[in-house]
Formats: C-alpha cells, sequence, structure tokens
C-alpha cells in the first residue's frame, strides 16, 4: 500500500499541520512538534514492514508518541478542541492498526 493510500498516515499528516500552529510554552511545543512528527514517521516506516509482528511495533510506537502530544495538551490546558478532536480520532484508527496486527500475529 502506497502512503497516498494510507489513510491513517494520511491524518497524521494533517494532525502535523494542525501542530505547528499551537501555541504553549516553547520547551513543550517543541517536544509536541517532534511527537508529531514521530506518529506519522512511524506509521510510515510500519507500513513497509513485512511481518505484522513488525508493523505492530511501529504502529504502537506512534500510538505512544501521540500520547505524548495529548499529555502535551493537557498539561497546557488546551482549548483547541480541534486538536484534541484530532488526536482522538488519531488515536482511534492507530489503535484498530495495532489491534489488527495482533490478530494477525
Amino acid at each position: 500500500m502506497s502512503l497516498s493510500q494510507f489513510r491513517t498516515y494520511q491524518l497524521s499528516k494533517q494532525f502535523y499541520a494542525q501542530v505547528t500552529g499551537f501555541r504553549g510554552p516553547a520547551h513543550l511545543k517543541s517536544q509536541l512538534l517532534r511527537a508529531a512528527s514521530s506518529v506519522a514517521l512511524n506509521l510510515a516506516e510500519g507500513s513497509g514492514k513485512d511481518s505484522s509482528r513488525d508493523q505492530g511495533r511501529f504502529y504502537r510506537i506512534a500510538l505512544g508518541s501521540l500520547r505524548e502530544c495529548q499529555a502535551v495538551f493537557d498539561l497546557c490546558a488546551s482549548e483547541s478542541s480541534i486538536l484534541v478532536q484530532q488526536a482522538d480520532q488519531l488515536g482511534a484508527h492507530i489503535w484498530r492498526l495495532c489491534q489488527s496486527c495482533e490478530k494477525k500475529k
């Protein structure tokens, strides 16, 4: 599957683009940008793996990075319901990918 057809990856790109406009303390924004890019990069890398075990490992890392983003929103008491909602939707997609890989083992 190409990345252009990988819906969860496309959502992660949209999420990253939205995160770039986040306002908060510089150290947390920097961490947020790294974590949001990690989501997309790990989804991309995982999609290129042959075994479901390898895919699942990268998808779980992506989910951990997304949780890090959500923690930043929580720490900053983010009022951006759009970002929180996007993170929740993306999290649901990644969770399903992780579950799918677990079933294939």
